[in-house]
């Protein structure tokens, strides 16, 4: 049974701008599928409205997202909107496998298609799945206090879903952030070219939409092109190969931890996480 209480809101700030914010602050906007697809159905009704020509992401409360919520189980809530996948109640690893196909990795590559410019507010931590919400977009701006980190090699797998990594961070950055799991800074983030601004937190709303109402100005058709033509220099680059073969080592993980633990993560993982969070923030 699933909960349909109300996880995203709309706003219109300002003339062609839309800001959908992920509204689960108590806990910390941890996705669970039902706002996974309000989200994706906000994302599509601005996508779809002409009046829209910028759509901001962002999220109430202290943290953008702390990833997703395990404890909320798997399901889709609706008829896939990503994939033509089903199956999804099949035993052993066979029915995650087409859940993650549908709700992680094909909502993602869904965002990232979406015809109109898109920006990511972020404050707070950003951690493991909430990678999968800002990296689909097309830019980020970060508080001064935004902290990323994707720490599930604990979990026995090789990464997130969305596995874009090497493009986001470059290839030995990426290797350090997953074998470590110890977050990056905004300012190390932004200097490695993920993040295009870092501003402080206090400021981070209005300069994001001053940035969305810049781009607003601009024609919808050649905001389209030039995303499409970016887009499309990157999957040359092969990224989208690259993420099903990830995709695909992440499942492998998956079934290696159901054959050892009878369950889908490694359970020692929660204790390295929650370790390396203490040595973070004592300095150990």
């Amino acid at each position: 049974m699933t909960d349909t209480a109300q996880r995203i809101r709309r706003e219109d700030p300002a003339p062609g701008v839309a800001r959908i914010v992920l509204a689960r602050p108590k806990k910390r906007n941890a996705q669970d599928p039902e706002l996974l697809y309000q989200l994706d159905t906000a994302l599509m009704e601005a996508a779809s409205d002409s009046s829209v020509k910028v759509i901001i992401l962002a999220a109430d409360g202290p943290d953008f997202s702390s990833g997703h919520d395990l404890a909320a189980g798997f399901y889709v809530p609706c008829a896939p909107v990503a994939s033509m996948e089903g199956g999804f109640d099949a035993p052993g690893v066979e029915g995650h496998l087409a859940f993650e196909h549908e709700t992680y990795l094909g909502l993602c590559r869904r965002w990232r298609s979406l015809p109109k410019p898109t920006i990511a507010e972020v404050q707070g931590r950003v951690i493991a799945g909430g990678l999968m919400l800002i990296w689909p977009l097309d830019l980020i701006v970060a508080a001064d206090d935004a902290t990323f980190s994707d720490p599930v090699s604990a979990f026995g797998v090789n990464g997130v879903e969305y596995f874009v990594h090497p493009w986001e961070v470059g290839a030995r950055k990426a290797k350090e952030m997953l074998f470590t799991g110890e977050p990056l800074t905004a300012r190390e983030a932004h200097s490695l070219g993920m993040v295009n601004r870092v501003v402080p937190v206090e400021e981070l709303a209005e300069r994001t939409l001053d940035l969305a109402r810049r781009i607003a100005a601009r024609p919808a058709l050649g905001l389209r092109l030039a995303k499409e033509s970016v887009n499309t220099a990157v999957d040359a680059q092969g990224q989208p190969a690259a993420i099903d073969h990830a995709f695909a080592l992440h499942n492998l993980g998956h079934a290696n931890n159901l054959a050892r633990h009878g369950q889908l993560i490694d359970p020692e993982g929660r204790a390295i996480v929650r370790a390396a969070a203490r040595n973070n923030r004592t300095g150990g």
